[in-house]
């Protein structure tokens, strides 16, 4: 578990890995083939429930396997990947799967699953997920010059607490796997998922 939690943080090529830890490159490939996937986040024990407030968005992982991945905004070939977390404790809840980065996200809410791991419970997102029943900021209408004051105050608020994902994305992408993933196929979704379960576990300690 040592060398996949350095190969992720690193994100350092299995020849590089190999001496570090006196074995053969693949042995370092086996490895985390085989252990990678148990580090990945697990389902919750509760449900969320109506008096929870969660986070969800999405980010792009850039990865180097074609068949995963598109051109995206990013300028580079990535993965859309989509996080739920906690208003209050920024624990992440879950994990979406992986989908091309060209992907957006009122549609990836629901195409990576991430939707029924939100319960009962109040989940806030950008403008980008309309349609899908979250509480979104509120926009102009055609011909309007202003929102009223109210509803500024409430775009304000709802600002403060959407942001809370885009702190937890900055902390997971200290983890240099999520700036290049050279990992194939699902391995972008174990990689998200396990770079999440070990921030949980720096967050409760």
């Amino acid at each position: 578990m040592l060398l996949v939690a350095m190969y992720c943080r690193t994100n350092l090529s299995m020849p590089q890995l190999a001496p570090l830890f006196g074995i053969s490159t693949a042995a370092v490939g086996r490895i985390i083939k085989r252990h990678g996937p148990l580090l990945t986040l697990t389902p919750a024990n509760r449900r969320p429930g109506s008096n929870d407030v969660l986070v969800v968005d999405g980010t792009l992982v850039p990865t180097r396997d074609r068949s995963v991945a598109t051109s995206s905004k990013n300028h580079r070939y990535s993965t859309n990947m989509q996080l739920l977390i906690k208003a209050d404790t920024k624990l992440v809840l879950a994990v979406g799967q992986s989908l091309p980065g060209n992907h957006n996200d009122c549609t990836a809410f629901a195409d990576s699953g991430i939707n029924t791991a939100c319960g009962d419970a109040t989940v806030i997102a950008d403008g980008a997920y309309r349609r899908n029943g979250l509480l979104i900021p509120h926009r102009r209408q055609a011909g309007q010059e202003r929102l009223p004051q109210w509803k500024e105050e409430h775009n304000a608020s709802h600002r403060r607490g959407r942001a809370r994902v885009e702190h937890v994305f900055a902390r997971m992408k200290n983890w240099e796997i999520l700036r290049d993933c050279r990992l194939k196929g699902n391995g972008v979704y174990w990689a998200t998922s396990s770079v999440a379960h070990m921030h949980n576990l720096a967050l409760t300690g």
